[in-house]
């Protein structure tokens, strides 16, 4: 099936309910037998067709009440309103995981697993990031608040550095990992502390990752 062209690029950091070591990475079942986070998007680099992307901004918000692959779950996109009515739609369809082939990114695998698709937010999104240094700072609008560390080693011996590097991976190649902290209440609410935070350079397109 011939899609849009379309491409995007940038910093991406996230944090779900689940220890450090996410299972979902790992193809195990969720910590707490649930799935609940979020994740946000700067586009440093970015096309839908003949749409420049670059600079727009982007959030998503999940749930599911077991593991992904179980399905029932829901998701709200948010969108910076610095975007202009082109670039929100298109925006929309890439986090909706349209114009996509099956199975090949994390996005087309969270649509295909919900059956509530909140309305599109349009918030300002305030988004700090140091993806090597594993903090971050999330602003949205006055609905998600999130904040992201290294984490610290309980026998007191400071930051600890780990990355998951999956090669062919459908949401990144490698991740640095670290601990987040973030509260929502937006259509899915959240209440997560010090729990897995994921921070990547996203490369997405109709294909997939590019590795």
């Amino acid at each position: 099936m011939a899609f849009t062209d379309w491409y995007v690029e940038g910093a991406a950091f996230g944090n779900c309910n689940c220890g450090y070591a996410c299972p979902c990475q790992f193809e195990e079942l969720p910590t707490h037998g649930n799935c609940r986070g979020f994740e946000v998007l700067e586009v440093s680099k970015g096309h839908f067709g003949e749409i420049d992307l670059t600079g727009t901004k982007a959030a998503l918000i999940y749930a599911w009440p077991g593991p992904i692959f179980e399905g029932g779950g829901e998701m709200q996109v948010i969108i910076d309103p610095g975007a202009t009515d082109a670039q929100r739609n298109a925006l929309e369809k890439v986090f909706h995981g349209e114009e996509t082939d099956e199975m090949a990114t994390h996005w087309f695998v969270f649509r295909a697993m919900c059956k509530t698709v909140h309305d599109t937010l349009y918030l300002p999104i305030d988004f700090d990031v140091d993806i090597e240094g594993r903090k971050a700072n999330v602003t949205v609008g006055d609905v998600l608040r999130s904040t992201g560390r290294p984490i610290q080693a309980p026998h007191g011996g400071g930051e600890h550095r780990v990355r998951i590097d999956i090669p062919g991976g459908i949401e990144f190649t490698i991740a640095e990992i670290g601990s987040a902290s973030t509260t929502a209440n937006a259509a899915i609410t959240l209440d997560l502390k010090d729990s897995f935070g994921q921070w990547h350079v996203l490369k997405h397109g109709p294909s997939g990752v590019a590795h």
